[in-house]
Parts: C-alpha cells; structure tokens; sequence
C-alpha cells in the first residue's frame, strides 16, 4: 500500500507541475514511474502468504469472507485484509507458581468442595482451532479467543464441577473420574465456538494444611497398623515352629523309650566305651555289673 501511496503522490505531481518541466522525458519518466509504483503496489498487496500451521481468513471493509486460505501462496483482492489464525495445538496453562503459567503471577483455580473447603487446583489447556470454523471466529471472537473463551470457560466448568466432590475424594480415588467431567462439558462449550478441545491436564491439586495433616496422621497410623500385623504374623509362625519342634522332640523320646530293650542299651554302652577307649588319649575304664563305668586317664 505504501508503494500505491507514492505512485499516487507521483502522478499528483506530474498533474500540476508537469507542463512546468522543460524536458519531455523527464516528464513522461516521471508519469511512467508513478504508473509503475502504483502497478507494483498492487501486485504486493495481491499476493499473500500464510505459514504453514495457519489459515487465513479475508476481510473486506469490515465483511468476513468464509472461504479460507491455506498454506502457500495466494492471489486476493488487494483492498482486502487478511488475518492469519494458528490453527497448531495450542495450550493454556494455570498454575499457582509465579511465571510457570500464562498469567503473570499465581493464576491457579481456588474451588469450594462438596465438604466446604477451599482447594487449588493447577491446569493445563491443549486445544486448538477447528479451521473450517476460522471465519466464524474472526467474526465474533477475533484473534483473542484465549482470554475470551478459553480463560473464562474452563475456569467455570471446573468450579461448577468441583462442587460434587469432597476435597479427600477428589485430591485422590475421584480425580480421573473429575477430570473426564470436566473434558465433557468444556468440550462441548469449546466446540460452539470453533474450538477443539485435545486434552485437559489437572497438574495439581492442593488440599488446605489441616486436611493434608489429617491424610498424613492417618497414612502414618495405617503403615504402623500394618507393621504390628507383620510382627504378630511374625510371632505366630515362630510360635509354631517352636511347637512343632517341641512336638518332634517328644514324639523322638517317647519313640526312643518304648523301642530300646536293657541288652541293647548295654549294647550301644559297650561300643560306646569301645571307641572311648580306641581314642588316642590313654583311658581305664572299670565296668561292673549294673553299675555305671569308672574311666580313669591314663596320663
């Protein structure tokens, strides 16, 4: 448009200050030149690229056309403006730590529970837009759709869904079941107006300190719970083991006791004293009748 704009100027000046120049040729240059910036204008503005990863949406004095342009090159209406939307996936991030979201500062989601406490909860946002959908957009949303749709609906669909949870519940067994209600009812709202919702990430949910202190004394008493059960479980198998071998040592004796006769108890006296007295230290032993051995050291 600028190289329209000289050309323009150009020939305004060749119009009233043309006949005052001497020199035929200066003055037909001069017109050739302003035609040819005007021309080359033209055929700047006429041609249009848009990245790949985009679509591109004309305007005309106001009027949103409804075919798109996709990536490449195109020929248009130079009077025309064209607006470029990244229809790439896109994410939106929430979160309580200072310059980790898209908001300056702690831009985390404080809800209210089912039980009447305050959470705060870390999200992310994956979407991107439906490019059929591009000039729809333009026409009613504009080019700030993330702190016109985006922002405000997710914000509210989640404290809307929050409500129906107690804060135990949907710190842990009931987070995935939350987060898949939430997907549902921002999907279909995100949908109305041009947007695809991809995933929907809950980073973090943070639990007021008494109710982490409460979970934390109650884990704690159950790993204590469930180690007095390992001891005890410990001492009853020991217990057992302990009777059993009682049991095989008194079944040993009272087999020993009805079994051996007198002359075979001498018997294995006899070879008893026989090896005792084949041992290299020198022995004496005195034997009687029913009498216990006298074994005297030979040293």
């Amino acid at each position: 448009m600028i190289l329209i704009f000289f050309g323009i100027i150009t020939l305004v000046v060749y119009r009233f200050f043309g006949k005052q120049i001497p020199n035929i040729r200066i003055v037909r240059g001069i017109q050739f030149f302003g035609i040819a910036l005007i021309a080359l204008g033209f055929m700047l503005a006429s041609v249009k690229q848009v990245n790949p990863g985009e679509i591109g949406v004309k305007v005309l004095f106001g009027k949103v056309d409804n075919n798109i342009l996709e990536s490449g090159l195109h020929f248009i209406n130079p009077l025309m403006e064209l607006q470029k939307l990244d229809v790439k996936t896109q994410n939106y991030t929430m979160s309580a730590i200072h310059d980790e979201g898209d908001q300056t500062g702690d831009d985390a989601i404080r809800v209210l529970s089912a039980d009447g406490l305050e959470l705060i909860i870390d999200l992310t946002v994956l979407y991107r837009i439906i490019p059929s959908d591009g000039p729809n957009i333009i026409r009613n949303l504009g080019s700030d759709y993330t702190n016109k749709v985006v922002r405000p609906i997710t914000r509210t669909k989640i404290r809307d869904n929050a409500v129906y949870y107690d804060a135990v519940s949907l710190y842990s067994k009931k987070r995935d079941e939350f987060q898949i209600k939430i997907f549902k009812s921002i999907e279909s709202d995100f949908k109305k107006r041009g947007l695809l919702l991809e995933q929907l990430l809950v980073r973090n949910i943070t639990l007021p300190q008494s109710v982490k202190l409460t979970i934390e004394s109650k884990i704690n008493a159950e790993q204590d719970a469930q180690k007095m059960q390992f001891v005890l479980q410990k001492e009853k198998q020991e217990a057992e083991r302990k009777r059993v071998e009682a049991q095989g040592i008194s079944d040993y004796q009272r087999i020993i006791s009805t079994s051996l006769s007198d002359n075979q108890i001498k018997y294995e006296m006899i070879k008893a004293y026989k090896e005792l007295a084949l041992s290299p230290n020198a022995k004496m032993i005195i034997m009687g009748d029913n009498k216990s051995p006298i074994i005297l050291d030979g040293k």
